[in-house]
């Protein structure tokens, strides 16, 4: 384990960290850009550094339904599924991840770390599957409810070095990473879009570099935002 350096982070002042309101961080990124390794890396840094509540989560399958939504959608099954029936599973499965987990935990003041959320849906099934994105901009407000994230980092890497990364640690690969490239590429150039449309809420992470370069890159990040929302809440 190596130890991340911390000595261009924003500073927090932990009390004031307890008196701010939940926020949700979403983590995102093509396949094998590392969103699972760096959740972890950064809730043990909350926990360890920032003292605060932390819970991890993901979609899908943030939830005993979400569990078997997630093996629906992800297993290789005998017959394909349609782009819409997949785009209501998961859309089904953020609606009860919402209700039952993101809402209640940021009620308690818990800094939420999610794997992927609204904006998955849309790199992967209005690029990726071209469709309707406006339809599926309307679903995600129907699941949601309106929650949006307060944070989103979207961990840049080029497709073809997260395929090859993912697919290098197991033989067996699920049915989305089992698509054309091309695919891949559709969904890449989605969260490119989205990232240019949101300045304010997604930001760039260069997930080519080492893992603990990643890690300094997010904690910068999550600590000058902890520290801007810290901010906010003492003149509010």
């Amino acid at each position: 384990m190596w130890e991340v350096r911390k000595e261009k982070n924003a500073k927090v002042d932990r009390s004031e960290i307890k008196k701010m309101n939940g926020k949700l961080i979403v983590f995102e990124g093509v396949e094998g850009c590392g969103k699972t390794s760096q959740i972890q890396l950064c809730c043990e840094w909350l926990l360890r550094d920032v003292a605060c509540n932390v819970s991890v989560t993901r979609e899908p399958g943030g939830t005993d339904l979400g569990v078997d939504l997630r093996r629906l959608l992800l297993e290789v099954g005998k017959h394909p599924i349609a782009d819409r029936t997949e785009l209501l599973l998961y859309a089904a499965d953020r609606s009860q991840h919402v209700e039952q987990e993101l809402k209640p935990n940021l009620a308690k003041g818990t800094i939420i770390l999610c794997d992927r959320y609204t904006d998955s849906t849309i790199a992967y099934q209005g690029y990726g599957r071209n469709l309707d994105i406006n339809l599926i901009n309307q679903l995600n407000a129907i699941a949601t409810g309106g929650l949006e994230s307060d944070l989103t980092l979207w961990l840049d890497v080029d497709v073809e070095v997260g395929l090859a990364r993912k697919r290098g640690t197991s033989a067996i690969t699920d049915r989305i990473e089992q698509e054309t490239l091309a695919f891949h590429r559709r969904v890449q150039q989605g969260y490119a879009q989205l990232y240019a449309s949101y300045p304010q809420r997604i930001v760039r992470v260069d997930a080519s570099l080492s893992q603990e370069a990643v890690q300094k890159q997010i904690q910068a990040i999550v600590s000058d935002r902890l520290a801007k929302w810290v901010a906010s809440t003492k003149t509010n």
